[in-house]
């Protein structure tokens, strides 16, 4: 039941055009718990790190061992997304339920560290699936919605629910500080209870459908492809329909066709995750403190009144007013927020206007996730970007660059503090903010409401190559 939509063949149509149902609903739940368990994970070491530093003997906030231990699970990521990226162009769900699985090991071995360097190791592997996850889930999420929701539904699954994640571990902290519970406790019930979450999902994500785009267009199964159209879309469909829908190309193809677009989707990622993690890794500690404000407070009110909020903008807009005006204009009022900030602190007024300086880091941290975090860091470029051959390798290389830029802050974000002040460390990154916002301006193209065929040309080509194969 393929269709001519724009000019373009679309082999999906039926699942493209369904209505947003049940199949969805579930969809969404099993693919963002994993993304709800990150932003857990790789937020609460940013609030619970005094303590941890603490414990061990060690003072200073910004010194090796807290970039180490903050940036241990951002270089996991890396290696995860790189090696499941590979794996996933061999099946999408094949792999699915490994990822969380890493994730929920290496949260509860970190209660039972005993120094860092174990800690370490241990938040290594943890990261190894969060990278995995961030690989695997947008791409299913993204081949299994229709074309008219596919974007509040990542929005939601990778940018909200990572929010939400973010609130629970600090809420966690609040409510064991507020007990009166040891500090060497705190942390590690706070670190292990990462597990919750991704054991909640393992057995349902094993129970997911293969997506049909893997099965027709990589695995060439018409008969498969036509069951899962039809439980996404609650249409029956004719296997005859996806025949001859096996895509022959390999990404050296789809690289020489592409490379601009891909590469600068993994720019914006590397770029995006180097601003954005130096609040999420070093705020609760360093820029709290210099607010006054306790790890758990800041990170509640970052997220209720900034994050959260902007998330929310982005489910409303992001199918309206497109995935690049978006992600334009928040990557623009980050740069805004942050040099505002820089020229307040930096002038002195800190002291005086406490609640004017927390607005204006606050609201980079609104205009993030208002824009590229729903967006790029979302995976929304890698899967609409990518052709379905392609999507697992691209959407590796995305992921890996976004985590390279979030474990090169890890470092660099502190040095700078440390060498420079913090008014030039937020100039710094505003400056990248800045240049990420004239790469989607140059090089990203508007995807919103077409097929995953249509926004990675894909449809295209394979109206170009029935049309070849239709001549004489």
């Amino acid at each position: 039941m393929s269709e001519v939509i724009d000019g373009d063949w679309d082999p999906f149509a039926v699942q493209d055009h369904s209505k947003f149902q049940w199949f969805h609903w579930k969809s969404i739940f099993t693919t963002s718990m994993g993304v709800f368990a990150d932003g857990y994970d790789l937020s609460s070491i940013g609030i619970v790190l005094p303590l941890v530093l603490a414990s061990f003997g060690i003072k200073s906030l910004v010194g090796i061992e807290a970039s180490l231990l903050t940036a241990s699970a951002l270089g996991g990521a890396v290696i995860g997304a790189l090696v499941f990226g590979l794996l996933a162009n061999k099946g999408r769900k094949r792999f699915y339920g490994l990822d969380v699985g890493l994730m929920t090991l290496g949260a509860i071995l970190q209660i039972f560290v005993t120094n860092v360097p174990e800690l370490i190791a241990v938040r290594l592997l943890l990261g190894i699936g969060v990278g995995a996850d961030y690989v695997l889930s947008p791409m299913i999420m993204g081949e299994h919605s229709n074309a008219k929701d596919r974007g509040k539904t990542m929005s939601f699954g990778f940018g909200l629910m990572w929010g939400f994640g973010a609130v629970l571990s600090a809420f966690l902290y609040f409510v064991l500080h507020g007990l009166g519970v040891a500090p060497e406790l705190i942390w590690r019930i706070v670190l292990g209870f990462g597990a919750v979450p991704t054991l909640a999902v393992i057995y349902l994500r094993r129970k997911m459908p293969e997506t049909a785009r893997f099965l027709g267009r990589i695995k060439g199964d018409a008969r498969a492809t036509a069951s899962v159209v039809s439980q996404a879309s609650s249409v029956s469909t004719n296997p005859d329909s996806f025949e001859d829908l096996k895509d022959p190309h390999g990404f050296g193809f789809y690289f020489r066709r592409e490379w601009r677009t891909f590469l600068g989707a993994c720019l914006l990622w590397f770029l995006f995750d180097m601003v954005a993690y130096s609040s999420i890794l070093f705020g609760p500690s360093v820029i709290a403190k210099h607010l006054g404000l306790g790890p758990d407070t800041f990170q509640f009110l970052m997220e209720g009144a900034f994050t959260i909020p902007g998330g929310i903008v982005a489910l409303l807009l992001i199918d309206r007013a497109g995935r690049k005006p978006l992600q334009l204009l928040g990557f623009i009022g980050m740069a805004g927020a942050l040099i505002s900030y820089g020229l307040v602190t930096g002038g002195g007024a800190l002291a005086a206007v406490p609640v004017l300086a927390f607005i204006l880091y606050g609201s980079q941290n609104f205009f993030s996730q208002a824009g590229p975090g729903s967006v790029s860091a979302s995976g929304v470029l890698g899967v609409e970007l990518a052709p379905t051959k392609v999507r697992g390798t691209v959407q590796a290389l995305t992921v890996a660059s976004g985590r390279l830029g979030a474990t090169l802050t890890a470092f660099v974000f502190p040095f700078l503090i440390r060498v420079y002040g913090e008014s030039f460390a937020v100039y710094f990154l505003a400056g990248l903010a800045v240049l990420a916002a004239i790469v989607t301006m140059l090089v990203i193209p508007e995807t919103k409401r077409r097929s995953l065929e249509q926004s990675s040309g894909e449809a295209k080509l394979m109206e170009e190559e029935k049309s070849m194969v239709a001549q004489p």
